[in-house]
This record gives C-alpha cells, structure tokens and sequence, in this order.
C-alpha cells in the first residue's frame, strides 16, 4: 500500500440526505485506508506500531452521525422523543417517591435548563435535547479487594476499565453501562449478561427501559467523558457528566441506528483487516528483499539486488519501520564487508593491527597508559559469519584506549568546577548538552578524563552500549563514572566502531557482554572483549562515507513518508469535518 496515494476530497462530501455514509467510506477508501500515525514502542528492536487513523477517524464519525440524526431516515410515524423523557421523568419521580421515604436514594439537584447556544448542533424533526443528569444516574460501584475476589467465574468483576476478575456474588443485577471513574477516568464498557459486580474506581448506569442498551453505549461514546478527567491520576466527577447536553431520538429510531452502526461498524472491521493485511504482507516482502541483499554471496549478487530494490524505494519504504530496517541492513552490509567494494591495494588489517600492537607498546613506554592484561584469542567459533580477504575479527580493547569517567567522590570533593557528560547527556549518534552538570577535578585529572574531538562515548549502564562521537574541538569537557571513553589507535575510524556498536546494539548481539539481571550494565572487562570485524583503514574511510550516503538518502525518505502520512491525516480530518 503507497502513502503517495491521494484522494481529493470532495465538495459534496457532507451526509445529507442525498449522500448515504456508505457512498462516503467508499468514494473515499483510500482517504480512510492510507491516513496512518506512526506511534512508538519500546524496547530495543520494537517496531513502531502503526495506527490506522484514517479508520479510526472513520469509526468515530461513524458514532458522531448515529447522535446526530444523520446515519438513519427519520420516521414521522415514530413516537416523538419528547414523550419518550416524559416518561423516563415519570419513572424517576416514582423511584424517588418509593425510594426516597427510606433513604435508598436522595433527590437530585434540579440541573438548569438547555440554552439555545448549548446545543451544539440542530435536531431531526422528534428529536429532544436533555441533559445527562436528567435521564441517566451514575452510581458509585463498591469496593471488592482482589483478595476478596472468588475468582469462580460467575460473575465479572469490572474496574474502571474494564473485566479485571470475577466473583460468585454480583452489585448490579442486570445489564449495565460501566464508566471508569478513578484511573481510566470516562472508560466504558457494556456489560449485557443479567448481573456483574462494579468496584468502587468505576460507576454503573442502568438506563430506563424505555432506551436501548446499545445506543446509550454509542451515545456515551461521542461525550469524550475521559477529558472530564482531572487530578494526577485522573478521576471522572459525575456532577461533571451530569451537565453534559445530550440529543434523543425516538425509540423505534434508535433500533434503527443501533442496526446501522453495527452494519457500518463491521464494514470497518473489515477495512481495517485488509489494511493491516496490506501492512503485513508489505512488511514481508520488505523483510525478505532486505535479507537477500545481506545474503549475498558477492559484489556483482549484491549490487544486482541492490538495484532491484532501489528501484522500487518509493513503493518498498512506506513505513518508518521499513525505513529503520532499511537502516539496520546498511548497517549490517557496513560491517560484513559488503557495502563497498575491497580493494586489493589497501593495506591489510592484519598491518594495521601490527601497527596498533606498536603504538600501545610506546604508550606503555612513555607511561601515558598502563599495560593491560592480555585479551584471549578469537575462536573460530566466536566468528558470526565469514569476513572479506584483508579484514580481521578483533577485541574491541585491541583497537582502543578505553576507561570509565571519573566518579563522583564527595568526601574528596576538591579541585575546580569542570562540565562533565552523563550517560544521559549520549544519545544514539549524538549528543544532548541543554543540561550539562559540573565537577570539581584536580590538575593530576584533567588528562585523564578530558574528552578530545574523536573519542567514542559509550554508555556503561541505563541502556548499554548507547555511544556518539565527541567533535567538539573548542568546548572543553570531561567524563563521569556513567560512561566509557574508546580513544582509538593508529587513525582507526571513529565512526566504523560507532556502527559497528549500533548494529550489534539493535540485533541484541551486546546483550551477550552485560552483566547484571534486571539492571544492565556494560563493564570494561566485557567492552574490551566485545568482538567486532575491522576492514582496512583505506576501506573504513570508504565505508563510512557510504554509509553517511545511504542514512540521508533514508532520512529523506522518512521526511517524504511523514509528510505524506500527514497530508492523508489532514484529508482524512476534512472528509470528517464536512461530513458533520
């Protein structure tokens, strides 16, 4: 499915009574289908989760309509609704009248009569205005712990928003509306078995018999009770909802409407199948398509794949997720040596790792580092996948100077107030520096925990592994416990490392070098022995600006799609404005 598809919309859209809702959902189909919100999801590897807005938008005018006297024909033959409040009146004085005298319940404040500039929109002929408090009471459930639960199934126990156990005793003894009122202040749920117990977070409405269940659960829908909601956990106060202005129809109309909008409602269900089917079947292909390009045996098969698939980007990466799988696999073909092509001149990996091995030796000499344990040889079993001629698989500590930052020690707390990172002021691939802390370091630590332009911080704890390169030559800044500082030897590209913890970061391949079971953390020892491919230098330099190449050509493809993304929202919100 294309975002680019666009639908204009048109003038004669709004619902009237030449203009049935079902011409509407399908002169319009790709309005409805294509209007999607990218919404995040965490964790690491999450795909952001799509909502289909567009259907969304659908359903909710849907249920606007059904109030509103547009979804059905109006019946002059029907009983007016003004008779049908008179009655609902004369049913709640008599329960006062027999009620009242012991207490069971108290009379209401009178609630003030409907202005003209109240009413929000104009009526069907035998349509009434009433407000909430007039026809519907909202009463408090009663509080039942979980420990007191039976949990035997006879009964559902419902908190504010929705089914949260059951018991073999009920409160209510029929079928209900339940509306959330501490938590999930204005949720509802329809209860249509003959009795179900409502704790004391929610309220119960049992309307008169002379309504439907079913349109009073639609009517209820279109208040938006939840922004009623007040207070740090949101609590929904029925005195509130009682001022809410509502519109009746007659009753033979609300069977009418209740049959119309299951009809259209399944409709939906419907397009919404498809779509995420659509969405499915797209994310499959884009899956598959991106495998054969890290699956392929060599140059010439990657670039005839690669080709392939460039020429469909636009129809391919519709979806920020296909776009970040996009990213991932550049990254992936980055470090497996299949991004660009070896060339037979550069200078092996091996020779630069002699080269390295020679430079840490005079550090060691000159006193400037202290000579560290050796790092155990890479096993063949340790290889993921076999690497090109002139590459070498190396421990991360062979490559690099890495150390934690300084900690904070407050007993010692002497010296001159510096500005430091956190592993908070790292983000992937940058730096946030609104909120920059200071600490006192001595003269002996400014060496030590200074940061140069090329230096790679790595988040220890908090996520493990997050890392950006420092490039600020004239800001002068140090670095605390939280974070690791990777210096490397002998002009080794900053940023190959950098992608080469991000790709092994989003694959869960770093997982493997935490410690810690709930709170992770990344330690030196595990860093230095963190296994990576290393290319030629001559081939990094390469590497790096393709892949520099590749992530704007993605991050234009985004712009493009969330664009488009928002045109077919702003569409999909106009084909609802008018049709109201």
């Amino acid at each position: 499915m294309s975002v680019d598809k666009r639908t204009p919309v048109k003038k004669s859209t709004p619902v009237d009574k030449n203009t049935s809702i079902e011409n509407l959902i399908t002169d319009h189909i790709d309005i409805w289908t294509s209007a999607i919100k990218q919404k995040s999801a965490t964790g690491r590897g999450s795909n952001k989760k799509i909502e289909l807005y567009g259907i969304k938008k659908l359903r909710e005018l849907i249920l606007e309509l059904a109030v509103r006297g547009k979804l059905v024909p109006q019946d002059p033959n029907d009983e007016p609704a003004s008779v049908l409040l008179e009655r609902i009146a004369e049913e709640k004085a008599q329960l006062l009248s027999s009620q009242g005298k012991d207490g069971k319940i108290k009379k209401s404040k009178k609630l003030p009569e409907i202005t003209e500039d109240e009413k929000p929109f104009e009526l069907p002929e035998g349509w009434e205005w009433s407000l909430l408090g007039n026809v519907y009471e909202l009463e408090y459930g009663n509080n039942l712990p979980q420990a007191k639960r039976s949990n035997s199934g006879e009964y559902p126990v419902y908190g504010s928003n929705g089914i949260v156990g059951t018991h073999n005793e009920y409160c209510v003894g029929q079928p209900c509306i339940i509306i959330g009122r501490k938590g999930s202040a204005g949720a509802l749920n329809l209860e249509s078995g003959q009795g179900c117990w409502v704790t004391d977070v929610a309220y119960s409405v049992i309307p008169s018999t002379s309504l439907l269940l079913r349109f009073v659960f639609i009517q209820l829908h279109t208040l938006g009770l939840d922004f009623l909601g007040k207070g740090i956990k949101p609590g929904l106060n029925r005195n509130d909802a009682y001022q809410l202005c509502l519109a009746f129809p007659p009753r033979a109309e609300q069977h009418r409407i209740v049959a119309k909008v299951d009809e259209l409602m399944a409709l939906c269900d419907e397009l919404e199948a498809q779509t995420e089917s659509s969405l499915d079947a797209h994310q499959t292909l884009v899956t598959v398509l991106l495998n054969t390009l890290v699956n392929s045996q060599d140059a010439d098969e990657l670039a005839e794949n690669w080709t392939r698939l460039s020429d469909h980007f636009d129809t391919l990466f519709t979806t920020e997720h296909s776009i970040d799988q996009l990213k991932q696999t550049v990254l992936q073909l980055a470090v497996m040596g299949k991004l660009v092509p070896q060339d037979p001149n550069d200078e092996p990996a091996s020779v630069l790792l002699e080269r390295i091995a020679a430079e840490k030796e005079q550090l060691i000499k000159d006193k400037k580092i202290k000579k560290q344990k050796p790092l155990p040889p890479i096993t063949d079993d340790e290889k993921p996948f076999q690497l090109p001629k002139g590459w070498e698989w190396v421990r991360f500590g062979s490559v690099v100077i890495c150390r934690l930052g300084k900690m904070l020690d407050k007993a010692k707390n002497t010296g001159t107030l510096l500005p430091y990172l956190r592993n908070t002021n790292v983000q992937w691939g940058r730096f946030i520096l609104d909120d920059i802390k200071l600490m006192k370091l001595e003269e002996s630590e400014l060496q030590e925990f200074r940061i140069l332009p090329g230096d790679l911080l790595i988040c220890e704890g908090g996520e493990p592994g997050r890392c950006a390169i420092w490039t600020e030559a004239e800001l002068e800044m140090y670095f605390q416990k939280a974070l690791h500082r990777a210096r490397p030897l002998a002009g080794i590209q900053s940023k190959y490392l950098q992608l080469s913890l991000t790709v092994d970061a989003k694959t869960g391949v770093l997982d493997n070098y935490f410690t810690g079971a709930t709170i992770k953390h990344f330690v030196g020892t595990k860093l230095n022995n963190y296994i990576h491919s290393l290319p030629p230098l001559e081939e990094q330099h390469r590497i790096v600006a393709k892949v520099g190449e590749l992530m704007a050509l993605c991050d234009q493809l985004k712009t493009r799609l969330n664009d488009a993304q928002t045109t077919q929202r702003q569409l999909a919100d106009a084909l609802t404005e008018q049709a109201l």
